[in-house]
């Protein structure tokens, strides 16, 4: 795909990123799990696979969250106009948003990195998970022995993940 500029680049990617929120799957874009803006907030763009200047070198910005926080603010404000074609942003969510800058807290960064943990049994410090998994290990079926993941981004807190199938503690 080519693309005339900037502004045409961020109005597409905006786009793309609102579609969940116009189909009605989620209220915010960083809510669906397959959204670039998502995986933005929820890993801080591990790796750098996404570009982060979202084509808008016009808003002469140089820290990338700073970027994403901007591009978030953009995003927000254009899915909260009605085109008429399915749902725009909650009116409600976008104040939100409004009122804290459109800045991610930490806690609300930890909350989308560990929104997919449905399959984790157990959330905690290595030791709380290892004393747990110990605990219940006769009710899983799994055979896998490796159940630590480090949560990424914050000191101390691992999780049991990949239980059996029918395993639920």
């Amino acid at each position: 795909m080519i693309v005339q500029d900037g502004k045409s680049l961020v109005n597409l990617l905006a786009y793309v990123d609102l579609n969940p929120v116009r189909a009605g799957i989620v209220k915010k874009p960083e809510d669906y799990r397959w959204c670039s803006l998502g995986y933005h907030i929820q890993t801080g763009n591990r790796d750098n696979l996404l570009c982060v200047d979202f084509g808008m070198l016009e808003w002469n910005e140089f820290d990338p969250k700073e970027i994403v926080r901007k591009y978030r603010q953009f995003v927000y404000e254009t899915g909260a106009v009605d085109t008429g074609k399915g749902r725009a942003m909650d009116q409600k969510v976008v104040d939100k948003a409004r009122q804290k800058g459109y800045k991610m807290s930490r806690t609300d960064r930890f909350r989308y990195r560990c929104r997919y943990f449905t399959d984790a049994g157990v959330i905690g410090g290595k030791d709380f998970v290892q004393d747990t998994f110990d605990r219940f290990k006769h009710l899983l079926t799994s055979k896998d022995e490796r159940r630590f993941t480090r949560l990424g981004g914050v000191d101390g807190v691992y999780s049991m993940k990949r239980l059996g199938a029918g395993d639920c503690l």
